[in-house]
């Protein structure tokens, strides 16, 4: 007897609808084609298991597996469930006419019970897109899987449950997610504050500038300036997520099998710190089966480098692209994944190898050759594409004990939401182009075009502090955001002169402070 079932198969953030033939005859033989890997192969074992525990032999006859397409790459553990019920309905062991109305995915532990898989909501996704009447998936993916509307999603414990709902001997109710609720109830809840930070305005005044445009920035002082502290609180003031850019997180982090257990829709920006030992492949992505990497994690959010020159130099070094498209393309030679990565790109720094440069409760020991070499640890492209870059002194023990409690996050960030809804009116019409980091040079001309006074005020700056040509743009889009957090239509030469003290770190200028 020849079934036919249904699953899907996953690869980067496409999904393919597979299609699970079996066909039963007498004989002693099992065959598999469809190029499956070693987890789907191994299949047959659980499959056995869990047949037996749950009362079901496994056929002993002549068993042809095929999944098509046949000439797709089939990767996991998600194909056990699919399988175990064509087996059962083509030896005759259960009855079940509905089986083809239904995409099903789940791992099978030996007891039968179903272990939760990667992708649940891109394969729901496209589930629906191909008019399946549902969905059944493990329980732990159920509420992951139910975000996706006008499609009945049933999380299940066991192969036994998936029998009684298919041959109609129990009821079971489909899952159901208030999507919007829960999404609009979790986006203000952040358990980190700026009020937590006492002193430190100018930094936190350029973080605010950084969250309102987008902009990539890199903190640099000693070791106990709070630098890592207000890294972290960064999230607590950027724009909420829509719920477009909310799915499309949600996406990557449920294909990388990275989403929390119960989990429907991430509502909060990510933050994602990678420590300084990652390798080239765990931060951009790839591998032998590609992955999504820290940068896609981080899509939509925000990857903090904290002490940056520790990383290693190359790996470094394959930020530089993706800083610039958003995306990131991993190749085969069979086949070819991209995963986006629109983040925000925070990094640290000590200000040199022993950490107390400028420093004034301890004495830096460093000679400007170490300080050369330490900082050449980080290329002039890559520090290019930051547009922010300031020092941090430590704030003294008398001023911390008598400051007062920082501004909350709540005020800052309404301030940022201002200017983002600005940005977002005045590039309506562009596509692709959210923010002011993202702003093209015809369009830099466009809408950030320099007075004379500006202009005068940036060829000197320009001259004194030796700054790269590339850094001019960097100033200007930093200077729009600075004039949109004003509420001023043009860029003036106080928006001007705030953006150029924020290329502290250009070559020229680094260099030259800390040999003389």
């Amino acid at each position: 007897m020849l079934v036919k079932t249904y699953s899907a198969a996953v690869n980067g953030l496409d999904v393919t609808t597979v299609t699970v033939e079996v066909n039963i005859v007498p004989g002693v033989m099992y065959r598999m084609t469809g190029l499956g890997d070693t987890a789907v192969r191994e299949g047959r074992d659980r499959i056995a298991s869990a047949l037996q525990v749950n009362g079901y032999k496994f056929p002993h006859a002549d068993i042809t597996i095929n999944l098509a397409p046949a000439d797709l790459r089939k990767e996991g553990s998600s194909f056990d469930l699919p399988l175990a019920m064509a087996i059962l309905t083509a030896s005759g062991a259960v009855t079940a006419d509905t089986i083809g109305d239904y995409m099903l995915v789940g791992e099978l532990s030996l007891d039968g019970t179903l272990q939760p898989v990667k992708g649940a909501l891109p394969i729901a996704i496209r589930a629906r897109a191909e008019k399946f009447k549902g969905l059944i998936v493990p329980k732990q993916n159920e509420r992951e899987a139910a975000v996706v509307n006008n499609l009945e999603v049933y999380g299940m414990e066991s192969i036994t449950d998936v029998i009684n709902l298919l041959t109609g001997r129990e009821i079971y109710e489909p899952t159901h997610v208030d999507t919007r609720r829960e999404f609009y109830e979790q986006q203000i809840r952040f358990d980190l504050d700026f009020a937590d930070v006492r002193g430190q305005e100018s930094v936190k005044r350029a973080l605010e500038v950084a969250a309102a445009g987008g902009h990539n920035l890199i903190m640099v002082g000693p070791p106990g300036s709070g630098k890592s502290m207000m890294a972290k609180r960064l999230p607590s003031i950027l724009p909420p997520l829509s719920l477009s850019e909310s799915l499309e997180t949600t996406q990557i982090h449920s294909v990388a099998g990275k989403l929390k257990r119960g989990t429907s829709l991430i509502s909060q920006r990510p933050f994602r710190s990678p420590h300084h030992t990652i390798s080239e492949v765990a931060l951009v992505g790839g591998g032998i089966n590609p992955q999504p990497g820290e940068i896609s994690l981080a899509h939509n959010g925000v990857l903090f480098a904290d002490e940056l020159p520790e990383f290693n130099k190359q790996t470094l070094e394959v930020l530089r692209q993706p800083l610039e498209d958003h995306k990131i393309t991993i190749s085969r030679s069979k086949y070819t994944v991209e995963f986006p990565c629109s983040f925000m790109f925070i990094a640290s720094m000590n200000p040199c190898p022993c950490g107390y440069y400028n420093d004034p409760t301890h004495k830096c020991c460093c000679t400007p050759g170490q300080i050369q070499r330490y900082m050449s640890k980080i290329s002039g492209p890559l520090l290019d594409r930051i547009d922010i870059q300031c020092e941090i002194t430590p704030v003294p023990f008398k001023d911390i004990s008598k400051a007062q409690p920082g501004e909350p996050s709540a005020a800052i960030r309404e301030r940022v939401i201002k200017a983002r809804d600005i940005q977002t009116a005045r590039y309506k019409d562009f596509k692709g182009i959210h923010c002011n980091a993202q702003m093209t040079e015809r369009m830099i001309h466009q809408f950030a075009e320099p007075d004379e006074a500006s202009i005068n005020l940036l060829r000197t700056a320009m001259e004194k502090f030796s700054l790269s040509a590339r850094a001019y743009n960097r100033i200007l889009k930093v200077a729009r955001t600075i004039a949109d957090l004003d509420g001023s239509e043009r860029v003036e030469v106080q928006h001007i002169s705030e953006a150029i003290g924020y290329r502290n770190l250009d070559r020229g200028d680094w260099a030259e402070r800390r040999m003389y």
